[in-house]
């Protein structure tokens, strides 16, 4: 994979160009037609590329604030050999991804580090395809889940055609979801362990020339926090150097929190989110000089988010405006029956999150004719969202997309780990392709 794979950047190109010639020839548009809908969709996801680059951002400097890192170092400590390190690696990723995939995105790279440090010699490219299981197996069938939390919301755009709203308890606390995504975590916690390679030595991290930073400051000052409070002293005026505006900004965000947070329908939405971690990280740190001094290193890790994220939403404005999306739905509802329609979903949109790896962007495209279509097949409508929701997460394994911050702060290209996700796609994919299979049956 690493012989044949081009990087991220590489492959959000291919996959701009195989989606005009979708646009040309399935969906029958010229190319300055297609090239409309390219430039039109282009900057659709400038929102959602500012609120994952202050994930990443406000994560980083959370994550090395003097007590989360002591934190995260014990954490990290808790694996006793570097085959079982792997495995604590997946898991926090898919632990946190279920509780929210901005937390999840956070994770993964986040605690990489920490994990390093405490086993050097661990497989690098392994522990960073485990940092990705929460993105790929459990983030959009946990409590922020695009489809079902849209679906229960009052007033959706979709609230005429089902009648009123789609509780989350027949979607993502249905007992089906609830035992399938254990089914998942613990069967994907059994492969990393199971593909952990007899002599990992050459793939440690030092074979990838990296280099912790704040590993270099504590080995040549003694620790961060001594790194931290020598910078201070060199800073001339005290505001700087005091604790008080930290207190006194975390203090009025933490107040703003709740009203913010009650105006979006008592919802942790992304922005709430960042909200709450940018002044959390405020009052983390022991001054502004250390807070700004971490911003400045975790924003070297944004370039691939800014650059590459204006492509998929090219790709997004392609299948969109084109009408593709409908035709590949239609083509699929077309062959299905009621036992075998929640498959094909989920099929359907994996195939489609190759191309539109935004699970809400895509079921706001696919909503209409997947509940139409399950409809007139008697099928209930909380298993085709589900089937939706499994699929929508099933082929990030095949695309860096949301592999972007991750990759960045790993310092490794997507074709170092896709070896490793690839035999995990094909393990989650029998898995979870059979649990739908089943589903009608069961249900």
């Amino acid at each position: 994979m690493r012989n044949w794979v081009p990087n991220s950047f590489v492959i959000a190109c291919v996959l701009t160009l195989v989606t005009f010639g979708l646009v040309i020839g399935v969906a029958g548009k010229s190319p300055l037609a297609a090239e409309g809908y390219w430039a039109k969709g282009f900057w659709e996801l400038l929102e959602l590329t500012m609120q994952l680059a202050l994930i990443v951002l406000t994560g980083y400097i959370v994550a090395v604030s003097p007590l989360v890192s002591r934190t995260l170092e014990y954490i990290a400590g808790l694996a006793k050999s570097d085959r079982s390190a792997i495995a604590l690696m997946g898991l926090v990723s898919m632990g946190a991804s279920w509780l929210h995939w901005g937390l999840g995105l956070i994770a993964g790279p986040i605690f990489l580090h920490f994990l390093i440090r405490k086993h050097p010699r661990v497989d690098y490219r392994l522990a960073v395809a485990a940092g990705y299981l929460g993105s790929t197996c459990t983030w959009h069938a946990g409590l922020s889940g695009s489809a079902p939390l849209l679906m229960a919301t009052p007033g959706n755009f979709m609230a005429a055609d089902v009648g009123g709203v789609i509780p989350i308890s027949l979607t993502t606390f249905s007992a089906f979801n609830l035992v399938l995504t254990a089914v998942i975590v613990v069967v994907m916690t059994v492969t990393v362990r199971w593909l952990y390679p007899a002599s990992p030595r050459e793939r440690s991290a030092e074979a990838f020339a990296l280099h912790d930073e704040d590993a270099d400051a504590r080995s040549a000052k003694g620790s961060p926090e001594r790194d931290d409070h020598s910078a201070e002293r060199s800073t001339p005026l005290w505001i700087e150097r005091s604790y008080a505006l930290n207190l006194v900004m975390g203090l009025l965000g933490a107040t703003a929190f709740w009203s913010l947070y009650t105006e979006g329908g008592s919802r942790v939405s992304i922005n709430v989110l960042n909200f709450a971690v940018l002044f959390l990280a405020l009052l983390l740190h022991p001054s502004p000089a250390s807070f700004t001094r971490a911003a400045t290193r975790g924003a070297t890790y944004l370039h691939g988010i800014v650059i590459q994220f204006p492509f998929y939403a090219g790709m997004y404005g392609l299948i969109k405006y084109s009408g593709l999306a409908e035709i590949i739905a239609r083509w699929f509802t077309s062959i299905a029956s009621p036992k075998t329609f929640p498959i094909f979903i989920y099929w359907y949109s994996g195939l489609l999150s190759l191309f539109i790896p935004s699970g809400g962007s895509k079921w706001a495209i696919e909503a209409p004719y997947v509940v139409a279509a399950a409809r007139s097949l008697m099928v209930p409508v909380p298993q085709a969202i589900l089937a939706y929701a499994w699929g929508d997460m099933s082929t990030h394994f095949l695309q860096p997309f949301w592999a972007i911050p991750l990759l960045a702060i790993a310092r490794v290209e997507f074709k170092d780990i896709v070896g490793y996700l690839a035999i995990l796609f094909v393990v989650n994919f029998v898995v979870v392709s059979a649990a739908f299979i089943l589903m009608p049956y069961l249900l």
